[in-house]
């Protein structure tokens, strides 16, 4: 009996610590708003490509969520395949401006950033 006892507890505290290290979408977006703020501000190359490299790590949790808008529907609709192909235009974008980034180019790089709001702007207005 103990040693079942011991087996749930440890199922059920590495089962929490899963779900904990998933942010939610919410923390998902303000990790790429307050990183894409920094690559923008940033005149570090190094702080640049760590801000897009945690953008895009945030990207692809967010993609594994759903939007309140979007509660309802079922996961291969096509509001919800639009929301994650917003997703990945974000990711390709950052990808972009991280190759310039890497080739030591960082005002290229962050006008490559800059369009990123425009991608923000259009999938807020739908999914927000």
């Amino acid at each position: 009996m103990k040693t079942t006892l011991k087996t749930l507890a440890a199922l059920t505290l590495l089962g929490a610590s899963s779900l904990a290290m998933a942010a939610d979408l919410d923390e998902d977006m303000d990790i790429i708003a307050g990183n894409y703020k920094t690559a923008l501000k940033t005149d570090s190359i190094a702080t640049f490509k760590q801000s897009l490299q945690n953008m895009r790590a945030a990207a692809q949790d967010a993609q594994k969520a759903t939007p309140p808008k979007l509660e309802n529907k079922a996961p291969d609709s096509a509001e919800m395949k639009d929301f994650r192909h917003g997703l990945d235009t974000l990711i390709v974008q950052i990808d972009g401006a991280l190759t310039a980034a890497n080739q030591g180019k960082l005002a290229q790089a962050q006008t490559l950033a800059q369009d990123f709001k425009t991608t923000r702007d259009s999938y807020h207005q739908k999914y927000r």
